[in-house]
């Protein structure tokens, strides 16, 4: 029997405080392992205080809150203001990386996604991220297919040591996506849009991944 990939949530573009209702909810049944925060480009102190208003709703339940924010902005100070556990870049070079991972030291996670290539991915790998994610919705809110995800997550998966996490669409696809043995397994509006709530829809795909666990 094999570890069941853990859940990790991510959230609409936020712009306010008022979606810490439906974070609490999804996040209340421990299942969550991790949570990335996307905020809507503000300046530093709004984003500050928005990540420290939501935080408690994912960390008072034991997932990791990790931010990351549109636009130009210091997501090292974010984080590490907002008392986030880490921070997620997309899109980033190595160097951007290593000079991240400088300022935040072993203390918090440095996650990265938008990863175009297999060579981007192992450069990241090599500059230190803590994981990646693959397979994320695109800026026009595209997604590449299901098909590329898996066999992207299952090559890294087998080869290299970094965890990754693999997004998938839909709550259908999560065990498409487990059997790859990616470590985290990212869900967004198929959680957030569920028609029986938040918690309803982590308790299904927990439960898919408790399945997989044990048939493997």
């Amino acid at each position: 029997m094999s570890e069941p990939a853990r859940l990790y949530l991510i959230t609409p573009v936020l712009e306010d405080a008022s979606f810490a209702p439906k974070l609490a909810e999804a996040c209340k049944g421990g299942a969550v392992a991790a949570v990335l925060l996307r905020l809507r480009a503000a300046d530093e102190r709004s984003l500050t205080n928005l990540v420290k208003a939501l935080g408690p709703s994912a960390q008072d339940h034991g997932a990791a809150l990790i931010v990351t924010a549109e636009g130009e902005v210091d997501l090292a100070n974010v984080a590490v203001r907002g008392g986030a556990d880490g921070a997620h870049v997309s899109g980033a070079t190595p160097a951007q990386i290593r000079e991240l991972r400088e300022r935040l030291k072993a203390e918090r996670a440095i996650g990265a996604g938008d990863i175009r290539t297999k060579d981007d991915a192992m450069s990241l790998g090599e500059a230190g991220v803590d994981y990646l994610l693959f397979g994320e919705p695109r800026r026009d809110g595209s997604l590449p297919s299901l098909e590329s995800v898996a066999e992207r997550a299952a090559w890294w998966a087998e080869i290299f040591e970094t965890p990754c996490v693999a997004y998938a669409p839909s709550l259908e696809a999560v065990e498409t996506l487990a059997a790859t043995h990616a470590e985290f397994i990212a869900l967004g509006d198929s959680v957030w849009s569920h028609p029986d709530g938040p918690a309803a829809a982590v308790k299904a795909a927990a439960e898919a991944l408790a399945r997989l666990g044990a048939s493997h």
